[in-house]
């Protein structure tokens, strides 16, 4: 198992390095270069020049890669010259709000995906199986906004039981204080996820019913609960722990688009209104943030795959 371990993470810290590598070249793709964009298209070429000396992008461009991997090691992810504050201290506030989020989606998801996907695999061809597929169907067709705006228009306008803004406490405890303004943000980012698991849940399931282990565990006695608890469900968890690793840039797509729909004040809100004021510093350390979360997302997903099926860190 540590053999396994050190090998993925040192698989994780090379995806680290290309990540920023890849935010460093986009970096310098901006439109006129990091100084035309920063200051402005009616920025003077004397200021372009002093701004590119003092920011150090008059040097070699491994010159410049070197310095800037050193600032981020040392969390330094440049300043918004929109808000004047550091991109650091703007993720500092905003990541654990969006983190809350999308974590009470993904908590969600999980309770009611679980038990919906066993229920159609033991259900398979029954009116609730096609019932539950076609509402998973459905659910997870549907644009993320589209689902908002239903769940606004019926739950906060017409039946009046939630409000359509989200909390807007400064802090996490303050957020958590109000969970009636946390309920239609969660649920809207959380549909479609449950709409995902459960189809993969169901399929899980259906594989490992199907393997001879369960044949024999029913020859000697044992009763279908004790089988799906003991047996299926430990298999068939496998899939859905890789998903879950690799739903994390989406869960940040619909973070951006639940935030900005429900005013939540978190990094997605963030990324939106850096992108509307051409915030590049801001959209860059956002860039950045996500693809550190993406690996570090992989690299869990990975050890959770080794703990669930030990014949993993044999071939790895």
């Amino acid at each position: 198992m540590i053999r396994f371990l050190i090998k993925r993470t040192a698989q994780a810290a090379v995806v680290l390095l290309l990540v920023s590598v890849i935010v460093f070249v986009l970096l310098h793709q901006l439109p006129g270069g990091p100084a035309r964009a920063i200051l402005g298209p009616k920025a003077t070429p004397q200021a372009v020049e002093h701004f590119n000396h003092q920011q150090g992008y008059d040097r070699s461009l491994p010159l410049q890669y070197v310095k800037y991997l050193g600032r981020l090691l040392t969390g330094d992810l440049g300043e918004s010259y929109k808000l004047n504050q550091t991109v650091s201290s703007l993720l500092a506030d905003r990541l654990p709000k969006t983190l809350v989020l999308t974590g009470l989606a993904i908590a969600l998801a999980a309770v009611l995906a679980i038990p919906l996907g066993i229920l159609q695999a033991v259900r398979r061809g029954r009116a609730a199986d096609y019932l539950l597929t076609g509402m998973a169907f459905l659910a997870y067709a549907t644009p993320v906004f589209f689902l908002g705006l239903v769940l606004i228009l019926v739950f906060s306008q017409r039946l009046q039981l939630f409000p359509a803004e989200a909390p807007q406490a400064d802090t996490v405890g303050g957020i958590l204080g109000d969970l009636p303004g946390l309920v239609l943000p969660v649920v809207t980012m959380a549909l479609g996820v449950i709409a995902a698991f459960s189809r993969y849940m169901r399929s899980a399931v259906l594989d490992n019913l199907g393997e001879e282990y369960v044949r024999t565990a029913r020859a000697k006695g044992q009763s279908s609960a004790r089988i799906m608890a003991r047996h299926v469900l430990r298999n068939a968890l496998i899939p859905l722990a890789t998903l879950l690793g690799l739903y994390l840039p989406t869960l940040f797509s619909g973070a951006l688009v639940v935030e900005s729909m429900f005013n939540y004040p978190g990094m997605g809100l963030l990324f939106w209104n850096a992108a509307q004021g051409s915030d590049f510093p801001v959209l860059l350390g956002v860039t950045l943030v996500v693809g550190v979360a993406t690996v570090i997302g992989s690299l869990i997903t990975d050890i959770a795959y080794a703990v669930l099926d030990p014949r993993i860190r044999s071939v790895s």
